[in-house]
């Protein structure tokens, strides 16, 4: 029996390894894909603390905070609105891109939330 139980458990991590609480809220719409890359490729995603998210076309990105201070790394697009970033220091983060009206949200994989104050084309 215990044999079964360890079985069942250890086929059922990668489904619990792979869901995420995006923490959405009604009226959160991911982007299509295609929204997703109008969205980021070749903009610059600026939040309310002046914090700049810059997704060149190259496939590199970078995140400036607003007092100063930047972390590089390297972007993919998914599907359902995801963007996954791989940060030169080896760590990984996906963040979830949702519209709620005329509103843009950054939600991260532990289910924080950053409104999009304005996207720009990168210059």
């Amino acid at each position: 029996m215990r044999k079964l139980t360890f079985a069942v458990i250890l086929c059922s991590l990668p489904a619990i390894a792979g869901a995420r609480d995006w923490n959405t809220r009604t009226g959160d719409q991911p982007l299509t894909a295609s929204e997703l890359h109008d969205q980021l490729v070749g903009n610059t995603l600026i939040f309310f603390d002046n914090g700049r998210s810059v997704y060149a076309a190259s496939g590199e990105y970078s995140y400036t905070y607003g007092e100063g201070g930047t972390w590089l790394g390297h972007y993919e697009l998914k599907e359902d609105g995801v963007a996954c970033t791989t940060f030169v220091t080896g760590s990984i983060r996906c963040d979830l891109i949702v519209q709620n009206g005329t509103r843009l949200t950054l939600i991260t994989e532990d289910g924080l939330r950053f409104p999009i104050r304005d996207v720009i084309p990168i210059k």
